[in-house]
C-alpha cells in the first residue's frame, strides 16, 4: 500500500537523536503495519456502500487533505518544473489511481484476506522487473529462489492443485494486478524523479493531488452521483483516505528518514497477517489451511528477494 517516493536523500539523524528514539520507531512501525493491513477491510466496508471508484475518489481526497496539512505545518512547497509533474502525473496513476481502483473492484468479489495477501506478493513483481528495468540490481541465487518460492506460495494461496476450484478469477486477477502496478510505479520514479532537489514530502503531496484529479475525472464517467450516503462506508473510505493513505505515508516518511528505507519496508511483511486477521475476526470472512500456509510461503519468498547474498 505504500505511496511514497523516497527520491531524495534525507540527512542522518545524529546518534543521540536515535538513541533516543529507539523505542517511538518500533511503535510507529507498529502503527504503519496496523493502518495498512487494516485497509483491505476498510475497502471492502466502502464498497459496500459505494462504488469502486467513488470509494478511491473518497480516498485521496482525504489523504490528499492530511499531505495538504502536513506540508502546510512544515512550510513545505509543491515541486516545480514541468518536467517534474509530467514524471509525477506517470507516478500517480502507477502508484495510487490504478492499484486503489484495482483493489477496490476486486474486493467486490474476493475477501478482503485474499487482497492482503496479494498486496504481499509486490516485492516479487518488483524483483522480476528488476532483472529486466535495472541493470544495477544484479540477480543472486538466494534471490532468484525467493521469486520461484514466493510465487509458489501464491499458487498454494489459490489452490493450484485443486484446479483453482472456488477461484474468483477476476477479482484476484485485478489485486494481483494492483500489487504489480506498485513496483512498476517504484522502478519508474527511480528512473525519473531521484535528484530532483524536492522533498519526498513536497513530491508525494503532489502526487496525491495529481491521482485525485484523475480519480475527479474517471469517477463521473463510470458512476453517478449516490443518492444516499450511508454512514459506515463513509466512516471508512474517510478512514481510509486519512489514516490509510494521509497518515500512514507521513510515518513511513518519518521512518525512511529515520532508520532507512529497508527496515521501513519490512512493514509489507506484517500487512498480510493483519489483513487476515481483521477479515477473520470482523467480518466473519473464512479460510482453509491453503490461505494462511501459502501467505506464509509467499512473505518467505519476498523476504529472499530482499537479501543480498552472493550470486
Amino acid at each position: 500500500m505504500s505511496t511514497v517516493t523516497s527520491t531524495t536523500r534525507s540527512p542522518s539523524p545524529t546518534a543521540p537523536a536515535r538513541s533516543r528514539r529507539t523505542l517511538d520507531w518500533r511503535l510507529r512501525f507498529g502503527a504503519l503495519s496496523l493502518i495498512w493491513g487494516f485497509s483491505f477491510l476498510l475497502i471492502k466496508v466502502g464498497t459496500e456502500g459505494y462504488a469502486p471508484f467513488q470509494v478511491t475518489l473518497g480516498r485521496l481526497v482525504f489523504g490528499t487533505a492530511v499531505l495538504a496539512a502536513a506540508m502546510a505545518v512544515k512550510r513545505e512547497r509543491l515541486p516545480r518544473g514541468a518536467r517534474t509533474w509530467g514524471h509525477l502525473t506517470v507516478a500517480a496513476l502507477l502508484l495510487n489511481a490504478l492499484p486503489f481502483s484495482l483493489f477496490a473492484y476486486a474486493e467486490l468479489t474476493i475477501p478482503s484476506t485474499l487482497a492482503g495477501i496479494c498486496n504481499a506478493t509486490s516485492p516479487l513483481w518488483g524483483m522480476a522487473l528488476s532483472l529486466v528495468a535495472l541493470s544495477e540490481d544484479r540477480p543472486t541465487r538466494l534471490r532468484v529462489a525467493g521469486l520461484g518460492l514466493g510465487f509458489l506460495g501464491v499458487l498454494t494461496v489459490l489452490g493450484a492443485w485443486q484446479g483453482f476450484d472456488g477461484l474468483d478469477a477476476r477479482g484476484t486477477t485485478l489485486a494481483l494486478l494492483a500489487s504489480l502496478s506498485y513496483p512498476i510505479g517504484w522502478i519508474y520514479v527511480r528512473r525519473t524523479l531521484a535528484g530532483t532537489g524536492s522533498s519526498a514530502l513536497s513530491l508525494t503531496g503532489a502526487q496525491l493531488l495529481l491521482a485525485t484529479a484523475q480519480l475527479a475525472v474517471i469517477t463521473p464517467l463510470f458512476t453517478s452521483l449516490p443518492t444516499r450516503f450511508p454512514l459506515v462506508p463513509l466512516l471508512a473510505v474517510a478512514a481510509l483516505g486519512a489514516l490509510g493513505t494521509g497518515l500512514a505515508v507521513l510515518i513511513q516518511y518519518g521512518l525512511v528518514t529515520e532508520v532507512g528505507p529497508t527496515t521501513a519496508q519490512m512493514v509489507t511483511y506484517f500487512i498480510p497477517v493483519i489483513a487476515t486477521a481483521a477479515g477473520v475476526a470482523l467480518l466473519g470472512e473464512t479460510l482453509t489451511w491453503s490461505t494462511p500456509v501459502g501467505a506464509v510461503i509467499v512473505l518467505a519468498g519476498a523476504a529472499l528477494t530482499q537479501a543480498r547474498g552472493k550470486a
